[in-house]
């Protein structure tokens, strides 16, 4: 978010624990699953509604990014505002479920700053998976409704925290409290993501000094003094330490002395480099509008310490990266984060073999086949492996959508997000075979429903069984590129 009423800055960043640091207070670590391969990023773009989503990038230096998708969006929000920022990425300390947080906001689609600094979403938007792939329909969680006079939610970030066996979600909301309005960061225990305990105020600056950006990093045994060290944008970048999460915070110092405060940057965002104990604080110049400038340290807790990159020693990849989150990554996690969304995926047409000036396309998710389609993403999908299936088993993932997937319901076809649920899995999922007019076309069979067949009838797709000439040159289809 960017400075109020330009700021919702929120980085919401990383507060999920990177990966090497909460995981490391539960029996079954996620670190002891997997080696640790790379780095993802969670993060949106810009004040579109396109660029209020969730996007991706991955490094494997946690200096060089690379945008995924090909540097379109990953997740849409279709709840709430239908636009969100300031994502933030929390695996589980098993490492076996994932949660995206959101600011429920989009500016520009109807909502002004002002709106949504006055009278805004008091909600969350909650995605999750399983895997880091396949991933829920979004889902609100009302987390500033029951504070007195909460205007909005902004920033999320949670944290596991092993005292309690649960996590600390914590965001910021503008409210009135003796007196004064302003934003101030609360806080809530959460087992779930779908249901809270009563939110409590965390942090409060003096005066009128507001806050939205916040995120805690948890330090390894023997790196400084204190066990959580948390990064704040107040004014200036203040840094604060702490042994417990719902404890009492000492006021360690701020970025001052290396030329960097509030006005300059915002957004921090705590990375800790993979194998070595070092960490990057990157932070938004949104001053200047240039974007993530990483800020490295051996020592979190001493400010002192924090040293500015060498020129041209990082790159944040194509798009301009806004608030978000980084998550350590384990070999099997990149695997299949890079099997999805690498830039090697390639983007597909669908070309009718009997109408060959007409591609498959959606159009208010609803799927037919049409020529001079616009804009031309509706007509453009990425065959991906099957959400179920196996070997040889195939999905069309939708690429102005990308959580959207081509799924049979009633025989006819729609544009849908994936739920995460086994019946939607097997409705998006087919079985491309030889052309059953040509064999030098393809067909794609249903995988749930075999003796079916996707093929266009009045230019509408269906999902039919197909005993004549007619019917298999409708479910006859020509990959392009």
């Amino acid at each position: 978010m960017s400075r109020i009423p330009v700021r919702l800055g929120a980085v919401i960043v990383a507060a999920c624990l990177l990966f090497t640091s909460w995981s490391a207070v539960t029996p079954r670590q996620a670190s002891a699953l997997d080696p640790i391969a790379g780095y993802l990023m969670a993060h949106f773009t810009g004040e579109s509604s396109t660029g209020q989503q969730i996007y991706l990038a991955q490094s494997t230096d946690g200096l060089r990014w690379t945008d995924l998708n090909n540097g379109g969006l990953v997740l849409r929000s279709t709840v709430g505002t239908r636009g969100v920022r300031d994502p933030a990425l929390v695996r589980s300390p098993a490492g076996d479920r994932y949660w995206v947080i959101a600011t429920d906001l989009c500016i520009g689609c109807g909502q002004s700053w002002s709106d949504a600094q006055n009278n805004g979403s008091r909600h969350l938007v909650v995605w999750e998976s399983t895997d880091l792939v396949n991933w829920s329909a979004p889902w609100l969680l009302n987390v500033a409704g029951a504070i007195p006079d909460g205007r909005n939610a902004w920033a999320p970030e949670a944290i596991w925290n092993p005292d309690t066996g649960d996590y600390v979600l914590y965001w910021a909301t503008n409210a009135s409290l003796n007196g004064v309005m302003k934003h101030r960061i609360y806080s809530a225990r959460t087992a779930n993501f779908r249901s809270i305990t009563t939110p409590q105020l965390y942090i409060n600056r003096a005066g009128t000094q507001g806050i939205i950006d916040t995120q805690i990093v948890e330090m390894p045994p023997g790196v400084g003094s204190y066990r959580y060290v948390r990064s704040s944008g107040d004014g200036q970048i203040t840094l604060e330490g702490s042994n417990s999460i719902l404890g009492t915070w000492t006021n360690l110092g701020n970025l001052s002395g290396i030329g960097l405060n509030g006005s300059q940057v915002e957004g921090p965002m705590w990375m800790r480099f993979n194998a070595r104990n070092e960490w990057a604080l990157y932070l938004d110049q949104y001053a200047s509008g240039r974007g993530y400038l990483p800020v490295l340290t051996t020592s979190p807790s001493s400010p002192t310490s924090f040293r500015l990159p060498a020129s041209g020693s990082y790159n944040m990849g194509g798009t301009r990266k806004r608030h978000g989150s980084i998550l350590n990554l384990t070999t099997a996690e990149q695997s299949r984060v890079l099997g999805r969304w690498g830039n090697n995926a390639q983007v597909n047409r669908i070309q009718s073999y009997n109408y060959q000036d007409r591609y498959v396309r959606h159009a208010n998710f609803d799927v037919r086949i049409d020529a001079d389609v616009s804009p031309p993403q509706d007509a453009q999908f990425r065959l991906i492996p099957g959400l179920t299936g196996g070997a040889g088993a195939v999905s069309f993932q939708s690429v102005n959508f990308p959580d959207h997937y081509l799924r049979h319901y009633g025989f006819d076809f729609r544009l849908e997000a994936n739920d995460g649920t086994t019946t939607f899995a097997a409705d998006a999922t087919y079985r491309r075979v030889a052309g059953l007019a040509d064999s030098s076309w393809a067909s794609f069979q249903s995988f749930n429903q075999p003796d079916r067949y996707i093929r266009h009838s009045g230019y509408v797709l269906r999902l039919d069984p197909i005993t004549d000439v007619q019917g298999r040159n409708d479910a006859t289809f020509r990959v392009t590129t």
